[in-house]
């Protein structure tokens, strides 16, 4: 329920919605609308509906010339496809020509349309078009759109998406959000629109569909803004009472009860544990004995005795005292008995790695292990997954190669082959994890159980997750939100370009396509997007390396022009603001460069300058407090070879931390093979570095950026 309830008469809008409801109707006619928007004090042109000539004509000379008039029809929800729209009617006949077309046009187009008269509404001209609405988003549930309306919203599709209800703050951040946001400030000497007005509008909007849930869809496009008003010219309301459902939610107290036995279990059974190599109740068995997990492990398996030197039990029901977390490695269609068993055993977790589930289309044994969970309090991972990792406990619950350097970034995969990408990389890279886990088909435990128990971790101080959907993506928003504030969280979702989102068009639900909603909730939520696979990773490994900046003041110092040029597209390309140098300032760097050198920003030292040159300048940088981060080209030399380039660095950028100053510092190297070795050096001492790329570093850096915004510790320039 909305917090203004004295600004808005409900009663008025469930009359409506009720005699829509006994009609059997899923759409509200435009008068119907009108009477919905206005009844949450959104303003409408004068209007009145005709069912006559006679009607349309008193109706028009009332309200004033020109007018607009459309079809009222229940059965038209596209009016203009229909012929049942004429603008611009300026005289009493016109009022009855235009009258006798759209009920000639609309007859056309469906002989069997139900007309319930023609709207005769004021035609406003002047202002802004804008679009603002809400709709019912699988993953999000109800989420409020502002953007260029009219034709423009279908061929610029500039709008943006935020969940409801909306703060005002929010409702800001929409309005100053869109590319077009100059445009309604005025430009060129046009009026600009009423920030304020626009506002309060969408909070309205979204205040509207929190309230009634069953509203599907609020369209109001266009909206036409000015310097004095915000009036709704179209209104398109649909009903569907399925939108008004959510999603099974836990309490968090509950997330954490169950995912602190699932992540730190004193016993773990390993249902369809096997003598023979190469069978996947082997290797989980193998692994959990092997990687060092120091808790109970129960082998089961009816028809053994003994498994890598471990007693067998015939049944989970067989094995003494508690057990936190059952794996089960038997095939799917035997899952379900078995899963009743631990249940009655009081497992917490039940880690379902075969496949055969919803993934290949049996959705009704999915829906059957899922019931039988709930039933017994059970918690589901899985299925179809390769398992999970958690190195505080080495803890290697999985069929995969197991991992056990532990670090502080926890990552998680919907997709196996994903999951093994990230084990590779963790362990080519030298990342250590606080924990691996696999989703698969998230018939239970998804990722927003996962960000509950990392936020409390002090094993963890990164998350990065590799998705394809959300089951309830409000839930992972709102958890994102909490969590980012502490804790940067990573999101590479798939499917960006999905063949399968719906086709733009001048309606707020084909807006809503699915990645435009995805990226602009989880960027309101905190979350870094990471474009790419490789970036997931790259951001995992080294966002965690780099002091939080405390300003936007970045200063690139480079030894080649051209690199300097290529390090500052990549700033704009990732937000970063390139610091304005001050005449004090260029002056100091001017000291330590050639004269045929560059201040300014990039500060240029040029190719041929000995070691001392780097020094001088990467420390002045370093020691200017109005300086937040540095961004270091190298250009491989004799005069400074790059590991003398790479030593260099780490004892300036040491030298200044034991003094206290803590500033990102990312290096892009270029040379032969041998700045591969210095980056690696660098790296393995907090410089985020890399060879043959200026994109990465400031990328990984954006990424720093985005995060530390986010989490309110930038003060500015």
């Amino acid at each position: 329920m909305s917090q203004h309830d004295e600004r808005y008469d409900r009663g008025a809008v469930r009359e409506v919605l009720d005699r829509a409801a006994a009609e059997g109707r899923a759409v509200l006619t435009a008068p119907e609308g009108r009477a919905v928007v206005e009844a949450y004090g959104i303003s409408t042109p004068g209007e009145g509906v005709a069912t006559s000539v006679d009607d349309a004509v008193a109706i028009a000379t009332r309200i004033g010339f020109p007018v607009v008039m459309k079809i009222v029809s229940p059965d038209v929800l596209h009016k203009t496809e229909a012929g049942g729209v004429v603008v611009g009617v300026g005289s009493t006949v016109e009022v009855e020509w235009a009258y006798e077309k759209i009920i000639d046009a609309v007859r056309a187009h469906d002989p069997g349309a139900r007309i319930a008269g023609i709207q005769v509404q004021r035609m406003l001209t002047g202002g802004h078009e804008v679009i603002i609405g809400a709709v019912t988003d699988p993953a999000f549930g109800k989420i409020v759109a502002f953007g260029l309306g009219g034709v423009l919203v279908e061929v610029l599709k500039d709008v943006t998406f935020r969940l409801a209800p909306a703060t005002a703050e929010t409702a800001a951040s929409m309005v100053d959000g869109i590319a077009a946001a100059e445009i309604l400030r005025g430009v060129r000497g046009a009026e600009p629109a009423d920030r304020d007005l626009l506002i309060d509008v969408i909070v309205r909007v979204s205040d509207l569909v929190a309230d009634f849930p069953e509203l599907a869809e609020v369209d109001l496009n266009p909206v036409l803004a000015s310097a004095t008003a915000a009036t709704a010219l179209d209104v398109r309301i649909l009903i569907d009472p399925e939108s008004a459902k959510r999603p099974e939610r836990f309490t968090r107290e509950e997330i954490l009860t169950a995912m602190n036995r699932i992540m730190r279990p004193d016993s773990v059974a390993v249902i369809g544990a096997s003598a023979e190599a190469g069978k996947i109740g082997n290797s989980v068995l193998k692994n959990l004995v092997n990687g060092g997990y120091e808790g109970q492990i129960y082998p089961i398996n009816p028809k053994s005795d003994e498994i890598l030197g471990r007693k067998v039990f015939r049944s989970i029901a067989d094995v003494p005292g508690d057990v936190d977390v059952a794996i089960f490695t038997i095939p799917a269609r035997f899952v379900p008995q078995a899963l009743a068993e631990a249940g009655a055993k009081g497992v917490a977790g039940a880690i379902l790695i075969p496949s055969g589930f919803g993934e290949t289309g049996n959705h009704e044994l999915q829906a059957e292990v899922l019931a039988i969970a709930r039933r017994h309090g059970v918690r589901i991972l899985g299925p179809n997954i390769y398992g999970y990792y958690y190195t505080p406990h080495h803890l290697s619950a999985t069929f995969c190669t197991p991992y056990d350097v532990r670090g502080g970034v926890a990552l998680s995969s919907q997709s196996g082959g994903i999951g093994m990408a990230i084990l590779g990389f963790s362990r080519s890279a030298g990342m250590g994890v606080s924990a691996i886990v696999g989703v698969g088909n998230k018939a239970d435990i998804d990722e927003d159980d996962l960000l509950t128990f990392f936020e409390d971790d002090d094993e963890t101080n990164l998350v990065a997750m590799h998705l394809e959907d959300l089951k309830d993506g409000r839930a992972f928003a709102e958890t994102a939100q909490r969590v980012s504030k502490r804790k940067p969280v990573i999101v590479l979702k798939a499917g960006r370009t999905s063949q399968g989102a719906r086709a733009a068009s001048s309606h707020t639900g084909a807006l809503a396509g699915d990645d435009k909603v995805y990226d602009d909730i989880l960027r309101a939520s905190g979350v870094i997007r990471a474009p790419g696979l490789n970036d997931l990773l790259e951001y995992a490994r080294g966002v965690p390396l780099l002091p939080a900046p405390r300003g936007e003041n970045v200063v690139i110092i480079t030894g080649a022009g051209g690199s300097g040029v290529l390090l500052s597209d990549a700033c704009a390309d990732h937000g970063l603001s390139l610091m304005s140098i001050p005449p004090d300032l260029d002056a100091a760097f001017r000291a330590f460069i050639p004269p045929f050198g560059a201040a300014g920003n990039p500060v240029d030292i040029t190719g041929g300058e000995p070691p001392a040159t780097y020094r001088h300048t990467i420390a002045l940088g370093l020691s200017d407090p109005r300086i937040h981060a540095l961004i270091l080209g190298y250009w491989h030399t004799i005069v400074t070879p790059p590991m003398t380039f790479a030593r260099l660095v780490v004892e300036v950028v040491e030298e200044f931390r034991a003094r206290g100053v803590h500033k990102p510092v990312v290096a892009s190297l270029a040379g032969d093979v041998e700045v591969e070795e210095a980056s690696e050096y660098l790296y393995r001492h907090g410089v985020v570095a890399y060879p043959y790329t200026t994109e990465k570093p400031v990328a990984v850096l954006g990424a720093k950026y985005r995060w530390a915004r986010a989490a309110g510790l930038v003060t500015g320039g």
